[in-house]
């Protein structure tokens, strides 16, 4: 199981990793901070430079919690905030199906992450390194409550600090 937990947490970690590099460099042609910051403003998160560095660094950052086995609580609700407001501000609308722009793959990113702090990263991790080898439901459920929190904060927040939308974008 340890090898099997390692290479979870290599792809899914990797993943998210990825996608905010993708975000904060452009890196695996990705828009950038500056593209990022045109997201933000298209889904009405302001303020836009401090959401697009939010979402930017809890996917790498998280990742690299995921990847590392280090802190899995801590690296779910990372990862978490970033999916639930991707889900609400992007996926929701589309449905479930990822082929229609759904939120299927963001669902099997955070059930991924909150499956691994609940069983544990595995032997192969900085968590057993220092003698956590389960971190169990409690706080596997806490860490991806913490992340729904936390993007419900973000979502709410950005909506209040953007801008009146003018009567034509309202038509």
């Amino acid at each position: 199981m340890g090898i099997g937990r390692l290479l979870l947490r290599l792809v899914i970690g990797g993943i998210f990793i990825g996608h905010g590099m993708q975000k904060l460099t452009g890196a695996f042609g990705g828009p950038g901070l500056a593209g990022t910051e045109k997201m933000m403003e298209k889904t009405r998160m302001y303020p836009t430079r401090r959401n697009a560095l939010a979402a930017a660094l809890s996917e790498t950052l998280g990742g690299v919690g995921i990847v590392l086995g280090a802190g899995m609580p801590a690296a779910t609700a990372a990862v978490t905030s970033a999916m639930a407001t991707a889900y609400t501000k992007v996926h929701k609308p589309n449905g479930f199906w990822n082929s229609k722009g759904g939120y299927e793959f963001n669902l099997a990113l955070v059930a991924g992450a909150t499956a691994l702090t609940i069983d544990g990263p595995g032997p192969l991790s900085v968590d057993a390194l220092v003698g956590k080898h389960r971190w169990g439901v409690f706080w596997g459920l806490l860490g991806a409550g913490a992340g729904v929190v936390a993007s419900s904060l973000a979502v709410e927040l950005g909506e209040d600090a953007a801008p009146p939308k003018s009567a034509t974008a309202a038509n």
